[in-house]
């Protein structure tokens, strides 16, 4: 039984896809070529690990015994990097990290201070939205990954290190854009753009309006917040987002938040591991330069809260 550990990366990245065009995505590869070493692997081992019945790929029983194996393989070499770089000590040593793209803004500021302050050390960044994060925690492929709400179904640490306020936000032409203590009622014959199932922000706002009695009506529904922002401030919707995406908006006067009671809505960003995850001495240092410096890269003003008047 002959097989690269490549051949072996380019199929565990098919077999968490279950499709050779997004694995081929993932790995920044051309789909022939992952069909390729897909098809050598199989010659290899003398067994197919796929079947295609119509547009959809299955794991044969080979397949899914060897998918079980390379998750295995991939962590012992995970372990034997962090023995390395501990070795090497935080001078030399490589920082995986994955950010959710409602918190690139501050986290790239954080990392490129982080990365100032320890010169030697080899960062790989990679900004991607919720279901990435979970797969990648799952596979414990990174160091740590920074998100808004921790997985319930998986066994990591999670430590709160900076607030996260969600905001309501509209196009400054708006009707509501300058009105005062908005109340959510107001809100119940908007259209909303919101992000995909799963989204911890999306999550959130449901949460609010049911909570208010209101009804949402969702307009479209959108992958990425730069897309949500772009739709919003062209007048197609209202959305919510954290504060820490819409900086830029707001100097410019592209975006408006709403003065809707009860908002901000505050969450948290959290910094996540797995649990019982080796941690390099590279990624120590990050966890505790994240916890003291933080919100030295927090540039936003959370609103206050509307004050409550009873009514006469």
């Amino acid at each position: 039984m002959h097989f690269t550990l490549r051949q072996l990366t380019i199929f565990r990245a098919v077999a968490e896809q279950l499709s050779f065009t997004r694995a081929a995505e993932t790995l920044h590869l051309t789909q022939p070529a992952v069909s390729m070493q897909i098809r050598q692997l199989e010659e290899n081992l003398g067994l197919p690990l796929f079947e295609h019945l119509g547009r959809r790929v299955y794991r044969t029983e080979a397949g899914h015994e060897l998918y079980q194996y390379s998750r295995e393989i991939a962590e012992r070499l995970q372990e034997l990097e962090a023995v390395l770089s501990a070795l090497k000590g935080v001078s030399g040593g490589r920082l995986k990290v994955s950010v959710a793209t409602t918190a690139n803004e501050f986290a790239a500021r954080m990392l490129a201070a982080f990365a100032r302050h320890y010169e030697g050390v080899s960062i790989s960044l990679d900004v991607t939205n919720r279901a990435t994060l979970l797969q990648q925690l799952d596979a414990n492929e990174r160091d740590a990954v920074i998100m808004g709400k921790p997985p319930e179904a998986l066994d990591v640490i999670a430590e709160p290190f900076l607030e996260n306020p969600l905001v309501v936000i509209a196009a400054p032409s708006h009707p509501l854009a300058g009105a005062r203590h908005v109340s959510a009622r107001q809100l119940e014959d908007e259209r909303f753009v919101v992000r995909e199932e799963g989204s911890g922000t999306r999550d959130a706002m449901c949460r609010f309006f049911e909570a208010e009695g209101v009804k949402l009506s969702f307009g479209m529904e959108l992958g990425s917040n730069e897309a949500l922002k772009q739709v919003v401030a062209a007048g197609l919707g209202l959305g919510l987002v954290s504060l820490h995406t819409i900086s830029q908006e707001l100097e410019t006067g592209r975006l408006s938040v709403l003065d809707l009671r009860g908002m901000p809505v505050i969450r948290h960003w959290y910094l996540v591991h797995r649990r019982g995850k080796r941690l390099s001495p590279v990624a120590q240092a990050f966890r505790q330069f994240v916890l003291e410096h933080a919100r030295e890269f927090d540039r936003i003003t959370v609103p206050p809260r509307p004050l409550e008047v009873a009514p006469r």
